[in-house]
């Protein structure tokens, strides 16, 4: 664990975080007396295709309508 005061805190702060995201716990001071500890926020990975193949094909909404629905749907 890594104890740093506030001064030194602002003086070195990329340094400390890079030691957050290395996973070393650091722990900024006021005076002698633990303050705030900086830590990493995990990153979620995202992924395209996650459910491929998992649900169905839907249909292409942008493709014309055939004739027959067409007309139903326009009440004719």
């Amino acid at each position: 664990m890594t104890q740093v005061n506030i001064h030194t805190a602002k003086t070195h702060l990329s340094k400390l975080i890079e030691a957050a995201l290395a996973g070393e716990e650091v722990v900024i001071a006021k005076g002698s007396r633990p303050v705030v500890r900086l830590v990493a926020i995990r990153q979620g990975s995202f992924k395209l295709g996650l459910l491929e193949g998992r649900i169905p094909a839907l249909p292409d909404f942008l493709e014309p309508m055939p004739d027959d629905d067409l007309s139903r749907w326009e009440g004719a």
